[in-house]
């Protein structure tokens, strides 16, 4: 079994380039269905997640070509009545955005129900609904979904929850729906809008783009195109933080700032500061991490929120980030009852945090870190132990790496060449 081997306690510098955004790059496969013409992707993250879709794509008989590193291009000029592979959709946590594309296509689909990271409950019922609403009838059996419609049609949705893939589900399939669509209550994430560019690109027609109201008036057909995905501000910010934990000086390229104003709010209540350069992200070495209390003087909270408020995905790093703050903090992970499991690892490692419940941990720092044997439980998490074991005294291993694979492009490579002590071994 594959692990990571780090050596910790060492300081970090140079220019690192995010990747593609992964959460992008999902639905921008899927939505390679909805056109009989070549959609062409640029910027992909070559991670295990794309890698998983791009297999479910070619046994349905959708040409996959990757002439690049990070491109692909996909042709879905036939679809017939191949149906996604079950146990390939129980990886990935997207393969139900395949029903509203297929549902155009050909009027039906049979879906696995989705895998992923196992952080908690996450529910199905806003993409459920949403493709009711738009004409789609749904039978659920233990392990799939059967999905037919004569047609979809546009419809007047409010979502009832703010669902990224709730969102993008609905994107999908009101853009060949026969009239007119809106979406209310409509997540806007960073990857919601690059989703809407692209098809918008390929011919649909949506408006409201970075609003939480999309109003989609319904083409006929949808063409080709070539599209280039923004970096992905999830490993954006899991950088920041690992520069931060680990004193170092990193150079981010490319890492389109204006994408993370809440997230330097929220680090700055650690004492986090960086500055930007153009579309560089720049964070000194040696800060001093100083938690910063709340105006009235009360121990200050970070808890995440629907865009543009910090994203769940980065509590984990800002987690850790505390463990290496003077001072009380109060972290509050409100959407999954699981993702604060790792805090035990931590713990052992040194850490000083009291697990209140499964939403919230209080976190007193600073800690001195030392090695230990870890497993990653997820994507974020795994990310999270890597920083913290790069911080700490001595050796860790992390196990489970697949996980962290699924999110991170060869992450011990590029590392590497910012001077981190880290290595894949096996056995």
């Amino acid at each position: 079994m594959e692990h990571f081997w780090i050596e910790g306690g060492h300081r970090l510098s140079g220019a690192i380039r995010p990747a593609g955004n992964k959460n992008a790059a999902l639905p921008l496969l899927a939505a390679s269905l909805l056109t009989d013409e070549p959609l062409q992707l640029q910027n992909v993250p070559r991670i295990g997640d794309v890698r998983t879709k791009l297999e479910l794509l070619a046994r349905m008989g959708v040409e996959v070509a990757g002439d690049q590193a990070h491109a692909c291009t996909l042709a879905a000029r036939h679809v017939g009545d191949a149906q996604p592979d079950l146990e390939l959709s129980r990886r990935i946590r997207t393969a139900p955005l395949l029903a509203a594309p297929l549902l155009a296509r050909r009027g039906h689909a049979v879906l696995g129900l989705p895998g992923g990271d196992r952080i908690g409950r996450r529910r199905l019922d806003t993409h459920v609904l949403a493709l009711q609403a738009l004409g789609a009838r749904i039978e659920r059996t233990e392990d799939r979904m059967t999905l037919r419609c004569e047609r979809l049609r546009g419809a007047d949705l409010f979502l009832d929850e703010t669902s990224v893939t709730g969102t993008e589900q609905a994107v999908l399939g009101g853009v060949l729906a026969e009239g007119d669509t809106t979406i209310a209550n409509a997540a806007s994430e960073p990857h919601v809008q690059d989703l809407c560019r692209c098809l918008n690109a390929m011919g649909a027609r949506i408006g409201g783009i970075g609003t939480n109201r999309l109003e989609i008036e319904g083409v006929a057909r949808l063409h080709g195109t070539s599209y280039t995905l923004g970096p992905d501000y999830m490993e954006v910010g899991s950088l920041i933080g690992l520069a931060a934990a680990t004193r170092s000086s990193l150079r981010l390229l490319q890492a389109r700032p204006e994408e993370h104003r809440m997230t330097r709010i929220v680090f700055g209540r650690l004492g986090v500061r960086w500055e930007d350069d153009g579309q560089d992200i720049v964070v000194p070495a040696e800060q001093e991490l100083r938690v910063q209390t709340e105006f009235d003087g009360d121990i200050p909270k970070i808890d995440d929120m629907p865009w543009p408020g910090f994203p769940p995905d980065l509590i984990s790093i800002a987690l850790v980030a505390a463990t290496q703050a003077t001072g009380t903090v109060l972290i509050h992970q409100k959407m999954f009852d699981r993702r604060l499991v790792f805090v035990d690892r931590l713990i052992e490692m040194g850490a000083r945090i009291v697990l209140c419940d499964p939403h919230r941990a209080v976190v007193i720092g600073p800690a001195r870190l030392h090695g230990e044997q870890l497993m990653s439980p997820d994507i974020r998490a795994g990310m999270a132990l890597v920083i913290a074991a790069l911080a700490a005294r001595g050796t860790s291993t992390i196990g489970n790496v697949g996980q962290i694979d699924r999110g991170y492009e060869r992450l011990e490579e590029r590392l590497q060449v910012l001077g981190a002590r880290i290595e894949r071994r096996h056995g």
